[in-house]
């Protein structure tokens, strides 16, 4: 069972390793625009194989990724870098989108080259419509993004925490946008099959402050995380180590990721069974009617964005001849 990843920046590393860690993968090739990068990575994590599951990790270029079955994109100007770490700033991830729409330009050629039938994850940021780049350049690729699985994972584990329980003993997801404008799905949210106000009547908790305090932790978790180490990168690294078992595995796992939505048009993350062909369905959710709302505000976002995008692109024909951007292997 053998994956890839394409970009070992500090994203791209934290995959790897939780990876190696986790067993996701017998067979393990790493990409890097600097080769002598993804080399030396595999090389340091390979002295942890004989204490781990047992994998075979290699640094290599494009051609090294024949035979995978799932290869994950990290490539790309992270938050810190790209100028998107104001708390204030409505766009958020998505002012990393231009930048990043060449990255996927240089990257999806030859990975398709090397390898047709993988099924591709793309983790830099912005996730959705990134996913949406890349299906345009290989219309024929299985594509979708990690959209908001780890943003779910943060909403459970601070539910969790305001709750004194186990976090795996909560559900509770986020959708639409991995971004500003992500809802979370409060009027699912449970522990262990109870309501999670029916939970705070009992414990005599205010709900409407837990609520509050439970969201701003979420939806600012990224920008905690970047203020303290520079970027946020081994929860990421540990959500799309999960996404590549399922996929090697054929788990049929259901978790919010970004799947195109072709009623919509756009990118963006329901609640989604992932196998071995990827995104294989989506189960609609039952929203009430603010979330139903905040989920139609956020696809209204990502397909601003992607329409800004076209725009920008046919400016930039008509334009001078475009520079190109040198990007960090990074999210």
């Amino acid at each position: 069972m053998k994956a890839g990843i394409v970009g070992i920046g500090s994203v791209g590393r934290a995959v790897a390793l939780a990876a190696m860690q986790r067993g996701s993968a017998t067979e393990l090739v790493l990409v890097n625009r600097n080769p002598k990068v993804s080399k030396a990575v595999a090389l340091d994590l390979g002295y942890g194989v004989p204490v781990s599951p047992c994998m075979r990790i290699t640094g290599g270029d494009y051609g090294a990724l024949a035979g995978a079955r799932i290869v994950v994109v990290a490539a790309g100007m992270n938050e810190q870098a790209g100028g998107a770490t104001d708390r204030q700033d409505p766009a958020g991830r998505l002012r990393l989108l231009e930048q990043n729409v060449r990255v996927m330009q240089d990257v999806m050629p030859p990975l398709l080259a090397a390898a047709p039938d993988a099924v591709i994850l793309i983790a830099t940021d912005p996730p959705d419509p990134l996913s949406d780049v890349a299906r345009a350049i290989a219309p024929a690729a299985n594509v979708f993004g990690s959209g908001t699985f780890l943003d779910s994972l943060r909403f459970r584990v601070h539910l969790a925490d305001a709750f004194g329980v186990n976090a795996a003993s909560v559900h509770a997801d986020v959708y639409g946008e991995h971004g500003k404008t992500e809802v979370l799905h409060w009027s699912g949210a449970t522990i262990a099959g109870v309501p999670w106000r029916a939970v705070a009547a009992e414990r005599r908790l205010d709900g409407e402050s837990l609520k509050e305090r439970v969201d701003d932790a979420v939806r600012h978790a990224n920008i905690n995380i970047i203020e303290g180490i520079g970027a946020s990168q081994y929860g990421i690294g540990i959500a799309v180590a999960r996404l590549i078992e399922a996929i090697l595995r054929d788990e049929k796992l259901v978790v919010p990721v970004g799947a195109h939505q072709p009623e919509h048009g756009v990118t963006f993350s329901l609640p989604s069974v992932v196998g071995a062909l990827g995104v294989e369905r989506v189960l609609p959710p039952q929203l009430d009617s603010e979330e139903q709302k905040s989920l139609a505000h956020s696809v209204s976002v990502l397909r601003d964005a992607l329409a800004r995008r076209s725009a920008n692109k046919l400016v930039g024909r008509a334009g001078s001849r475009a520079t190109r951007c040198v990007v960090e292997n990074d999210m």
